[in-house]
């Protein structure tokens, strides 16, 4: 808890991925996939509770194993390939509210295919959203060979600018343009009623930014190999 407000991370793992069979207890460097996320958030200083919702056996088995909470599985209905993580989430916080008692002022996402987020990470997005009463905030990284002049379209098999160039066609120099960030899937934060109303971000939804060496998503085979990489990095 931090500064009396409750916020209760819910482990997102469902068991048919496609892309990679078995993905979420899939082993990376000697461990689980899922287990980075469990043994962080159960380093959190500000988490008041962490679960796991899962419709595997085998995940909620793993998962377990390294020390999470796993109060109910997750109904079939909201674990196939077009279930939202607002269903999922939502699910989770009303089962908890009638089965539990329990209710919360701000919900957390972590998915397991971030395993290089930090307890730090997970703490500072509560501090930021409590500390200026944001309605989300989302970990971010920047795009750093990113440029808009970068971006082409093919017209009758001859490349194209996608925007406008300036009048003149000179190209912008690299010092003139603006950072450009997107979402790194590990952390989302937002409060409970934005939740419960189908919002995952509010009016006022502000950044976190992580390293490109915490910000890997695992979704493809070679994900794995740059996780490892990264590992042996920090490591």
């Amino acid at each position: 808890m931090y500064k009396e407000k409750k916020t209760l991370a819910i482990i997102t793992a469902r068991g048919g991925s496609k892309g990679i069979p078995g993905k979420n207890i899939k082993s990376l460097a000697g461990k689980p996939l899922i287990a980075y996320t469990v043994e962080v958030a159960n380093k959190s200083k500000y988490l008041t509770r962490t679960i796991v919702s899962t419709d595997y056996d085998d995940i909620r088995d793993v998962s377990k194993k390294y020390g999470a909470d796993v109060p109910f599985m997750r109904p079939k209905e909201i674990a196939d390939d077009k279930s939202t993580s607002i269903e999922v989430v939502q699910h989770a916080l009303n089962w908890l509210k009638d089965n539990d008692n329990e209710e919360y002022d701000y919900l957390m996402i972590l998915q397991p295919t971030s395993p290089l987020r930090s307890a730090e990470d997970i703490d500072e997005c509560i501090k930021k959203i409590v500390d200026t009463d944001a309605d989300s905030v989302m970990s971010m990284v920047e795009l750093t060979d990113f440029s808009l002049k970068k971006l082409k379209k093919i017209e009758n098999d001859l490349i194209q600018p996608l925007l406008q160039e300036s009048e003149d066609g000179a190209p912008t120099q690299r010092q003139e343009l603006s950072k450009v960030y997107k979402r790194n899937c590990a952390i989302y934060l937002t409060k409970v009623e934005y939740i419960m109303e189908g919002d995952l971000f509010g009016k006022i939804s502000r950044p976190y930014i992580m390293p490109e060496e915490r910000s890997i998503d695992i979704n493809e085979s070679i994900d794995f190999e740059t996780a490892k990489f990264w590992m042996d990095n920090i490591n």
